[in-house]
């Protein structure tokens, strides 16, 4: 009787965890299922414009408006693209834009590691509250110092575009505490000890030794950085006035502000356009990913 009594609870549960390891199962199905469903939904909602712009650029003008829209163009067409590049001057718009967001991330990503590197690793009267400073200048709008950086611009002479275009973009405050946090979490104070061991120059330490850690992060911070000079649309607005050296947005926005909307001239604009900041994103996709899963994880 004691061994039955033993028996029974065991033979008795064994369909209850099989029913939990059912139900389990099936409520993971569902949570992925919806999961995939909802990211399918987004990615509709976000790649919906890119493909209709895609489809208008190769549309007659009559035809983008059309009721009821349709995808795919008929007739096609590459009349756009032709009149864009014919008419207008957008190879200058087009190497002004991508020329100054390289050189200003080029530079930016140069600058935001260094000063990073200096807040991160170094001790130094005043170090705090230059940081502070630093870090509160991100509640400032770009709008509140645009006229005293268009005034200090054209009072000492830098207003030429290739230059005055790059200033504002060089040492951003979200790059410089972006570095200063991967740095803090990423590099050892053993390998800085061991370069000074080893008789390296203290820029020579950050050359040689802290940089090459870094590359996630720089690689996320030149994506940021390269959106934010190549999009910039208020500050060319203010500074450049020669129609041959207005940037990308500077000039699409002219074309949608004609008395005529080319509204297809735009559409074929905007995916020429788009292929610089395309081919960013997959040049430096691996170490955008590594960067934002390493803050994701370390921070």
């Amino acid at each position: 009787m004691t061994t039955t009594s033993a028996l029974t609870p065991t033979s008795s549960t064994a369909p209850a965890n099989g029913l939990r390891k059912k139900t389990g199962k099936s409520g993971f199905i569902a949570r992925r299922g919806l999961l995939y469903l909802t990211l399918t939904a987004l990615l509709l909602v976000f790649v919906a414009p890119l493909f209709w712009a895609l489809s208008g650029s190769f549309k007659n003008r009559g035809d983008i408006f059309a009721s009821p829209p349709s995808l795919i163009p008929n007739p096609f067409t590459v009349e756009n693209y032709t009149t864009l590049l014919n008419t207008q001057p957008f190879w200058n718009w087009f190497f002004m834009s991508v020329g100054t967001a390289l050189i200003a991330t080029i530079i930016s990503v140069f600058v935001c590691s260094l000063a990073g590197y200096a807040f991160a690793k170094f001790d130094f009267r005043g170090k705090r509250i230059l940081f502070n400073i630093m870090f509160s200048s991100l509640s400032v709008p770009f709008a509140v110092i645009l006229v005293p950086l268009f005034i200090l611009v054209v009072k000492t002479g830098l207003s030429e575009p290739w230059f005055a275009l790059i200033v504002p973009w060089v040492a951003p405050a979200f790059g410089i505490f972006m570095m200063q946090q991967y740095i803090v979490q990423a590099v050892p104070d053993e390998i800085i000890e061991a370069g000074r061991i080893d008789g390296n120059s203290e820029f020579g330490i950050f050359w040689r030794l802290v940089l090459p850690l870094l590359r996630p992060s720089l690689g996320a911070l030149a994506v940021w950085s390269f959106l934010q000079t190549y999009n910039s649309f208020l500050w060319p607005l203010v500074l450049v006035s020669d129609s041959n050296q207005y940037t990308l947005p500077l000039g699409l926005n002219i074309l949608f502000a004609a008395e005529n909307r080319s509204f297809d001239l735009v559409l074929a604009g905007s995916v020429l356009a788009s292929i610089p900041t395309i081919l960013v994103f997959f040049l430096l996709r691996k170490q955008l990913l590594d960067g934002l899963s390493a803050g994701a994880v370390k921070g």
